[in-house]
């Protein structure tokens, strides 16, 4: 009787089969699907190691032949064949660094304004007109800098710096020259003109995503928007609010075209942020097309090497930071 009852319930042969077809089409393509994702992941490390190895390599001239001095020096002479890169590298942080002054203010301004101030029927016109700020290509803001805001620099604002800024004691070398328009100052508003739409979608994006009952219980306790914002959204969100500001920084260090147009391409070091100085991405820009000789090819690379450096230094540095806010809110 129970033979009888076990031979019914054995499931048949061509069942079984399908079930065991089925497990190993399953376990293929799931390890499909794994190595397909992890190709992906380590493509992005091959690429960025490529990436490195090559301009290091291609720059391996210039480092052998002028050393440490490549780093620090001013000089940069194609007749005489003599490179450094201290000029460019000062350029890019010293325009970076105003970029991100007037930026990150603004961008908070406007993210804060979308999500707790505006009312609703506003936020899309205003966030739609961020999105196209973020969609205008570099060149445009480059001729827009240099045939509007460079007259309009050099008629209006730097006059009135050199003249009440200039005799300052302190900060006075900071707006010592002349109102030529272009120089630092110029093309740092015009990176921070450009960085603002990428930090404020960041911000936006991340203060829309707390959740509303924080906010209302500090409304219940009397709170107003201000003190709102600064003890319930901007703690709650200053991790992603940290990288988004040094997302825009990556973007200021490596822009090219638009800094190109207004920043005068000039390998002088100056205090001033009125004088023309020059940036690695400008200079490789201006003057890869007119290297003669293998050690200007080379050096014109070993910038770009360093640019990389600088990048990932400061990417790195950003890393620390969020790990460090991470490790204070006990995440």
């Amino acid at each position: 009787m129970t033979d009888r009852a076990t031979a019914g319930l054995r499931i048949p042969t061509s069942s079984r089969d399908t079930t065991r077809r089925r497990v190993i089409s399953d376990a293929l393509g799931d390890r499909l699907f794994y190595w397909l994702v992890a190709g992906a992941g380590f493509f992005v490390l091959i690429a960025l190691g490529a990436a490195a190895l090559s301009m290091a390599w291609g720059g391996r001239l210039a480092f052998a032949t002028f050393g440490w001095r490549f780093f620090y020096g001013t000089e940069w002479d194609p007749v005489s064949r003599q490179f450094a890169a201290f000029v460019p590298i000062y350029g890019t942080l010293v325009t970076s660094a105003i970029a991100m002054i007037i930026a990150v203010p603004v961008s908070l301004g406007i993210a804060i304004f979308l999500t707790e101030v505006s009312p609703r029927w506003l936020r899309g016109p205003v966030g739609t007109a961020i999105e196209l700020l973020a969609g205008i290509p570099s060149i445009i803001y480059g001729m827009w800098g240099l045939f509007i805001f460079v007259p309009f620099m050099s008629d209006h604002v730097q006059p009135w710096m050199i003249d009440h800024l200039g005799p300052l004691p302190i900060i006075g070398a900071l707006f010592d020259g002349a109102p030529m328009g272009i120089g630092m100052l110029t093309a740092g508003i015009i990176l921070g003109i450009m960085v603002i739409p990428f930090i404020t979608a960041v911000t936006r994006d991340v203060f829309m995503v707390v959740p509303a009952t924080l906010k209302e219980s500090a409304y219940a306790l009397g709170s107003t928007k201000w003190e709102v914002v600064k003890d319930v959204v901007i703690p709650y969100t200053r991790t992603a609010v940290v990288g988004g500001i040094f997302l825009g920084l990556g973007r200021a260090l490596g822009e090219t075209m638009a800094v190109t147009f207004v920043l005068g391409n000039a390998h002088n070091l100056s205090v001033s942020l009125m004088e023309p100085g020059n940036s690695i991405a400008a200079a490789i820009a201006n003057e890869f097309t007119e290297a003669d000789s293998d050690i200007y090819l080379s050096s014109l690379i070993a910038l770009g090497f360093v640019l990389f450096v600088v990048t990932f230094i400061v990417l790195a540095i950003a890393k620390l930071m969020l790990q460090r806010i991470a490790r204070q809110k006990g995440e």
